[in-house]
């Protein structure tokens, strides 16, 4: 069947159903149910689940209500990261942000937004909170992050905010779906020495993994196959070279007693 016939049966154009099958347009129910009929697939059970997913796309995603201190460049992340049945992440300068307490993610924001509101402050806050959840759900992805020793050490707060931050990531490595391993300083040079970046991974098996990478005023979304498997061969030294996650813990108590 050719495209401008499938655009006929929707009242619509031949360029309208190419970017739709481009992913460049959303889709409405209306459509969808047309197209369904058009293509053959008339029995309920499998046309239900097609127009449900149809319905939700156009329904606007939790973090839409922080859009007033989200950055567009950010909302895309927080959109895959809520997809993602993996999540691998390495971090350098602080503790990623899903493993954050409160106090510590409010002294993160304030360091890096000295001027910001306070009641703006806060709402970044309350996004990462929120963030959070994720891990709880009964669908919760895995997440497997390794942080430089240095994001151990850097103060962020108080030493009390250090402290109850240090305990929070040994109880969170506790979990079956959170795996923390930590770069020791005395490995000295390792393959991740371009930065903090993240690959997440999805249940789909025809949607590609995305590596992300945060700059100061924007951020970056790779996809390419070549360029993916840069990052997972580097993610996979850190890994293997890291401490094991025992280990880990044992490193966090020894840094909080030294504290």
């Amino acid at each position: 069947m050719t495209r401008e016939a499938a655009g006929y049966s929707i009242r619509a154009s031949e360029s309208k159903i190419s970017r739709m099958e481009l992913g460049r347009v959303s889709f409405k129910a209306r459509d969808v149910a047309d197209l369904l009929t058009l293509y053959g697939v008339t029995d309920e059970a499998e046309r239900e689940p097609l127009l449900n997913l149809a319905r939700e796309s156009s329904i606007a995603g939790w973090w839409h209500s922080y859009g007033d201190v989200l950055p567009s460049w950010f909302q895309t992340y927080v959109g895959l990261e809520g997809a993602a049945s993996r999540i691998d992440t390495y971090e350098v300068q602080f503790v990623h942000g899903l493993l954050q307490t409160e106090d510590y993610a409010h002294a993160v924001v304030a360091s890096g937004h000295r001027r910001m509101p306070g009641d703006e402050i806060d709402r970044r806050v309350a996004l990462r909170m929120e963030r959070q959840k994720l891990l709880l759900q009964e669908t919760a992805p895995h997440l497997r992050c390794v942080l430089d020793e240095a994001a151990l050490r850097r103060p962020f707060g108080s030493r009390e905010i250090m402290d109850e931050q240090l305990e929070h990531l040994a109880q969170l490595s506790e979990r079956p779906n959170v795996t923390l391993q930590v770069v020791p300083f005395d490995l000295g040079g390792h393959p991740a020495e371009s930065g903090a970046f993240t690959k997440l991974s999805f249940p789909e098996p025809e949607i590609p993994d995305v590596v992300y990478l945060e700059q100061l005023t924007g951020s970056l979304y790779l996809d390419k196959p070549e360029e993916v498997a840069e990052y997972t061969g580097v993610m996979d030294r850190l890994f293997n070279n890291s401490l094991s996650p025992a280990e880990t813990r044992d490193r966090l108590l020894r840094i909080r007693q030294l504290a």
